[in-house]
């Protein structure tokens, strides 16, 4: 479990954060969702300390972050999984060196050992016949695969995901978002994932945090996101035409 407590964050004397509270739960799909500009990237890095904080505390499983000299942090880091935006893969290495990267940084495990647990990750998202060919040569479904068996190999307690579906057709979002859900739950991870993915948001969200003007406005479940009568929310979740369709059926 994730715990923000009455956050604040500024930038030159300008409030971009004030009073965010939020818990973020294991075994469920933790969303993050708002306009441009809103703050959720700014919160999603006051989480994971890329930003420093200004008031309040991040706890990770009753751990506050926020107060850990840079080796303890560190030992939570080790325990976070990172999905990227854009895979961020390396273009130089194959699909299996990329995943056993961060085996390398940061476990003591044997080159036979991180062997196998990059097998059992390139298995687990379906891309066990992959392991030789290099980024440039899978698609880009295939890279997020990637990304997913990389961001599992250290066994992470606490996974972000980065707009998981940019780029990608309906056809494959729909494969990453089962895959990150299965996993979610498979493992009992805490999942957060930063997305304007509404499709995303009514297929996969347990928990949904809709932040504007630098706070919370909303929380609740995907049920409870096409119940609600909070103008800014529905205007977000309203507005396109997959959503403004959903509406319209919901009307009738």
């Amino acid at each position: 479990m994730i715990e923000v407590l009455d956050l604040e964050k500024s930038f030159s004397g300008q409030r971009v954060l004030h009073d965010v509270n939020a818990v973020f739960e294991p075994g469920k799909v933790n969303f993050i969702i708002g306009m441009s500009g809103s703050g959720k990237s700014v919160l999603t890095k006051c989480i994971v300390g890329l930003f420093e904080v200004d008031k309040g505390s991040v706890q990770y499983d009753g751990r506050d972050f926020t107060k850990m000299s840079r080796k303890e942090r560190k030992e939570i880091r080790q325990e976070i999984g990172m999905l990227f935006q854009g895979s961020a893969l390396f273009d130089s290495l194959t699909v299996a060196e990329n995943v056993m990267f961060p085996l390398k940084m940061f476990s003591s495990m044997s080159t036979r050992e991180m062997e196998s647990r990059v097998a059992f990750c390139l298995k687990r998202v379906q891309l066990d016949g992959a392991n030789h060919k290099y980024p440039s040569e899978i698609s880009g479904g295939m890279q997020k695969r990637v990304g997913i068996a990389r961001a599992i190999s250290m066994q992470p307690k606490y996974l972000f995901c980065d707009e998981p579906n940019s780029g990608l057709d309906p056809q494959t979002s729909i494969v990453i978002d089962n895959l990150i859900r299965e996993i979610t739950i498979e493992y009992g991870i805490t999942t957060v994932v930063v997305s304007h993915d509404m499709n995303s948001v009514i297929e996969i969200g347990d928990r949904i945090n809709f932040v504007n003007q630098g706070t919370i406005w909303w929380k609740g479940g995907r049920e409870d996101i096409l119940k609600s009568n909070n103008e800014y929310l529905n205007n977000f979740v309203y507005a396109s035409e997959f959503m403004k369709q959903v509406k319209k059926n919901l009307g009738q």
